[in-house]
């Protein structure tokens, strides 16, 4: 069995994604559940492109032991410092640099010739490797590039100093069959690529990521480029769940596998999904809530006789668990630090002590917490530890067919001031949000607004997920309670906090 490496770029590709927004805290517990996950290499960021990007990436570099931490920089000698500054303390510190090559790129956005580009590459890289022990080089857009030229500047950066050739398909155009052929050609015509391991990083454009990054497997990729739930810039990046199961699945025909703890899939797949605010559609492959769901009476009939007639993965492969075990409002806090821990939930003292107050709460009220309950209440606690500038007193919400709805807030401003405001709206939440407002000292547009629940059932927790423009910034933010109008409130206080903390430390995230 040949060992695939998984590059994860959720971090810094995911987080390109349209709308998503990443605070310090949340990419730190990413990349924790990533290195429990078992992923080889995490791209943490592109530390020269803020202070937010490089104080996180230098933080996850110090805290990550068990996964490669690198940083991507552009062929510019400063990013690379940047990069260095950032990663410098991390357990093996690596750079992934790169430079576009295709025609369309060299013409229009680099203004380059083909040797002005083998030249910037050739000298990026050596003072790239005379830094990091590990140097990535990718030719952005790829596979657009003229396979003779590609060999070309692969073997000239190889020279210099690449230890990892990454050969992506940037904007998703090319096929299973044509991706395969470059990744002959280059092996059969560049003299020293055998010295390098060989790379691929697909898009999502027309469907075909995942399909791509397989067939780069079958020509010689031992490294795989993607995101977790296949987030990324316009319609994503290869999905890495889906590439390490069919690695796992079909072994028999592929003759390789990764060292990804697959039963870690589903627990990193809904962290990410609650992080970004980024829904998991119900038919996804792997982590849909309907991909081991099955309606059709023949699939039934077949499934209960035997169920590989109809399921090729198991549930319990992935992690999504079909025995679910709840506490309730009787279970004592031995019970529940136990059930933490069995779920690999691990807390300071402190959170425990504010975790279990909202567990006991919330149990007097919800007649089971189960497994994703639990989970979703120490993600809040430990993502939002940081923001608690302004706090929910109080609400309440007047609201009748032939009335207009009215809210009334009381808001904790530090250990002592109260604020409480009254307004009206056209429906609920526009009234509980106008009264918010009134609290502030600043317009607060609302860009977005979802809600989802945790779990099923009438009392399933409720996660409202929102994105404002706030003091000239926007940001997203989350909200996790019974109550929909409650997480609600919840939600947009946690965006205005963040922009706070984001104002006061002098950080603007990407």
């Amino acid at each position: 069995m040949r060992k695939i490496n998984i590059f994860d770029t959720t971090l810094r590709d995911g987080e390109q994604s349209a709308g998503v927004n990443l605070n310090f805290s949340e990419k730190v517990e990413i990349a924790l559940q990533l290195e429990r996950l078992g992923v080889d290499i995490i791209e943490a960021g592109f530390p020269a492109a803020s202070k937010g990007d490089f104080a996180s990436v230098q933080e996850i570099a110090k805290k990550i032991r068990t996964s490669s931490v690198t940083g991507l920089a552009r062929a510019v000698q400063s990013d690379i410092d940047a990069a260095w500054e950032a990663l410098k303390d991390g357990a093996e510190p690596r750079l992934h640099t790169f430079i576009a090559t295709s025609p369309i790129h060299r013409e229009y956005k680099l203004k380059l010739s083909k040797e002005q580009v083998v030249e910037r590459a050739v000298q990026t890289v050596a003072y790239a490797a005379s830094r990091f022990p590990l140097v990535q080089w990718s030719a952005e857009d790829a596979s657009r590039t003229e396979l003779d030229y590609l060999a070309e500047i692969v073997e000239a950066v190889i020279g210099a100093g690449a230890r990892i050739i990454n050969i992506p398909d940037t904007v998703g155009y090319t096929t299973p069959k044509e991706y395969a052929e470059i990744f002959t050609y280059l092996r059969e015509h560049v003299p020293s690529i055998n010295k390098v391991q060989l790379s691929t990083h697909c898009h999502d454009d027309i469907g075909m990521a995942t399909a791509n990054s397989l067939a780069a497997i079958e020509a010689g990729a031992t490294q795989v480029e993607g995101t977790i739930n296949g987030i990324g810039e316009r319609a994503g990046n290869a999905a890495l769940e889906e590439v390490a199961v069919a690695l796992h699945i079909r072994s028999d025909h592929y003759q390789a596998n990764t060292r990804l703890t697959l039963n870690e899939i589903k627990r990193t797949s809904d962290m990410i999904s609650k992080l970004t605010g980024m829904i998991i559609p119900p038919n996804k492959a792997i982590i849909g809530k309907n991909a081991y769901a099955h309606e059709s009476g023949i699939h039934q009939d077949g499934f209960l006789k035997e169920k590989t007639t109809y399921e090729i993965i198991s549930p319990d492969l992935v992690g999504v668990s079909t025995d679910v075990l709840v506490l309730g409002k009787h279970s004592g806090r031995h019970a529940f630090k136990n059930r933490l821990n069995e779920l690999k939930l691990f807390v300071t003292d402190e959170e425990m002590n504010r975790l279990f107050v909202q567990f006991k709460a919330l149990a007097d009220r919800k007649k089971e917490m189960t497994d994703e309950d639990l989970v979703a209440l120490v993600l809040e606690e430990k993502i939002s530890k940081d923001n608690r500038f302004f706090e929910l007193d109080s609400l309440q919400i007047t609201y009748g067919t032939n009335q207009i709805p009215t809210a009334t807030v009381t808001l904790k401003n530090g250990d002592t001031d109260l604020l409480q405001e009254a307004a009206t709206g056209a429906g609920s939440i526009e009234a509980l949000y106008n009264t918010l407002e009134r609290c502030l000292d600043n317009k607060v547009n609302l860009l977005d607004y979802r809600i989802q629940s945790v779990g099923a059932g009438r009392d399933a927790l409720a996660q409202v997920y929102v994105k404002i423009r706030y003091r000239g910034m926007e940001t997203s933010g989350r909200g996790l309670h019974q109550d929909v109008l409650e997480a609600s409130a919840r939600a947009y206080l946690n965006a205005v906090n963040r922009i706070i903390y984001l104002s006061e430390k002098d950080t603007v995230l990407q």
